[in-house]
């Protein structure tokens, strides 16, 4: 489990130049450099038994005080003061909504890994496919995906995973496929 806590004596800021976009830009370097598809096989096949811990969702929120996000730009404080902003901000917003609350609630808390060795870079910041092209519209996609080395590769820049195709599946042909995804991950019915 997480042991200790973070004092909560920090300042929001709001920086673009300095110390925290100096820390945000090197995060997403060393993300954009070392997360390749190999890398993503790697932590899948090192994570997927969930044998890490068995906690609740509050026990791993709290241990989410141990964390600062070194990929956000706008905060310098534990991740788990993020976790309850972006919650009660939806809340204030969309009172009705208690799923709604409760995903912003527990939208970063995969970050809990960091506190398993697993570097920053590999579970913060914004996400993007592997395998496949990287587009432009990535944070720092410009100076960032240099020593990339999917970057660089031919089996990976032919499939752009952003542009609509004009092929449109055969949907009947595919559909008993997703249909047993949901059966097994979304099992049930859902309410409105």
């Amino acid at each position: 489990m997480c042991k200790g806590k973070l004092s909560t004596g920090h300042n929001f800021r709001t920086n673009q130049s300095g110390d925290l976009i100096e820390r945000v830009y090197n995060t997403y370097k060393l993300m954009h450099t070392n997360q390749t598809l190999e890398f993503v096989k790697q932590k899948h096949a090192e994570w997927s038994n969930c044998s890490h811990a068995h906690m609740t969702v509050m026990e791993s929120l709290d241990c989410l005080d141990q964390l600062v996000d070194h990929s956000d730009p706008d905060v310098d404080f534990p991740n788990s003061f993020h976790a309850y902003q972006t919650a009660e901000g939806i809340r204030k917003a969309h009172p009705d909504k208690g799923w709604f609350q409760l995903v912003g609630l527990i939208h970063d808390i995969g970050k809990i890994m960091a506190l398993w060795g697993q570097p920053q870079w590999s579970v913060v910041g914004d996400t993007y496919p592997v395998g496949c092209k990287f587009q432009n519209s990535i944070v720092f996609r410009d100076t960032s995906f240099i020593d990339n080395t999917d970057d660089k590769d031919p089996r990976y820049n032919q499939f752009d995973l952003y542009t609509k195709s004009t092929d449109l599946p055969d949907v009947e042909k595919i559909k008993p496929y997703y249909q047993s995804l949901i059966d097994k991950y979304c099992p049930g019915k859902l309410y409105w």
